[in-house]
């Protein structure tokens, strides 16, 4: 009979594409994961691996285990949750992957919904971009993700994970109130000479972003990069940029930058991602709900 958790090995590879990513996601070391590898090979009795290069690559015989490892981890992940329901407390652990002005305006409260509803029910919350969290969810290293999408742009198809929208959030230009300040603008066309802070390269954030200052008729000159939606706001509003802010990244506090509304009132879409064949599990049903309720109110 062939080890589940070989062939979850076998599955891993598939997605992280090397030895050594699988080996990184479940703390294994290479050639850890090489030997058991070897010995799902014999336990088969066919050849799962091939050289590619300095890397290796799935026969079509290992393809078709792992469609069926996939099938088989979506029934256990469904027994757990039928198991989970069938108790009369919400225990367990769930593990949530969330970006960070989510984890700032909603995580906080809803973690505290679910310390009085739910005493028994351990919640672990890390900070990833949507597209890692997604990815991370669907590779069984998260539960659940919290994720955004900008106007007008799509994401990457998970077939195995479903999506539950929680919220708008409206999307301004962000300057400083101080009327003396170096950098300050009344609209966005007046940004077109200014210095601006933006999201890393490659995120959704800054694509569309780039994408709405292009619309209007310019390129922005991009002189602070970070991820880190607390540094924008130091930098706008001490007069040293502009840029774009959602009205989530307040948290239901007082904005201490000035506020303008775009064209057409922009929003981004929060959402949440489960792998389907868990989203049942009480655990998550229960963070899902918290998050929802935690959602700050205009």
């Amino acid at each position: 009979m062939l080890d589940v958790r070989k062939l979850r090995l076998l599955r891993e590879l598939k997605v992280r594409g090397t030895v050594t990513g699988v080996a990184e996601a479940l703390s294994y070391s290479p050639s850890s994961v090489s030997q058991q590898l070897a010995a799902l090979e014999r336990e088969s009795g066919v050849r799962l691996l091939e050289k590619a290069g300095r890397r290796v690559q799935l026969t079509p015989q290992a393809e078709i285990l792992v469609e069926h490892t996939a099938t088989i981890l979506d029934l256990l992940d469904e027994a757990e949750a039928e198991l989970s329901a069938s108790l009369t407390t919400v225990t367990g652990m769930v593990r949530v992957a969330v970006f960070q002005s989510a984890s700032h305006a909603i995580v906080p409260r809803a973690l505290s919904i679910l310390a009085e509803e739910f005493p028994d029910l351990r919640v672990e919350v890390t900070e990833r971009e949507p597209e890692r969290g997604l990815f991370e969810v669907s590779a069984r290293d998260f539960d659940l993700a919290i994720a955004e999408q900008y106007p007008g742009s799509t994401r990457g198809i998970h077939p195995d994970l479903d999506r539950i929208e929680m919220a708008t959030d409206t999307i301004r230009l962000a300057s400083s109130v101080d009327r003396d300040a170096r950098v300050r603008a009344t609209s966005l066309r007046e940004t077109e000479t200014l210095p601006w802070v933006m999201e890393p390269q490659g995120t959704a954030a800054r694509t569309w972003a780039v994408q709405l200052c292009r619309a209007a008729g310019f390129e922005p000159d991009v002189r602070f990069e970070t991820a880190d939606l607390i540094a924008h706001i130091r930098l706008i509003r001490s007069g040293n940029a502009v840029g774009l802010l959602p009205d989530l990244v307040w948290a239901g506090e007082r904005p201490s930058v000035r506020l303008l509304d775009l064209p057409g009132a922009p929003q981004r879409t929060i959402f949440t991602s489960a792998r389907r064949a868990s989203a049942a599990r009480p655990g998550l049903v229960a963070v899902r709900d918290a998050l929802a309720r935690a959602v700050p109110t205009a």
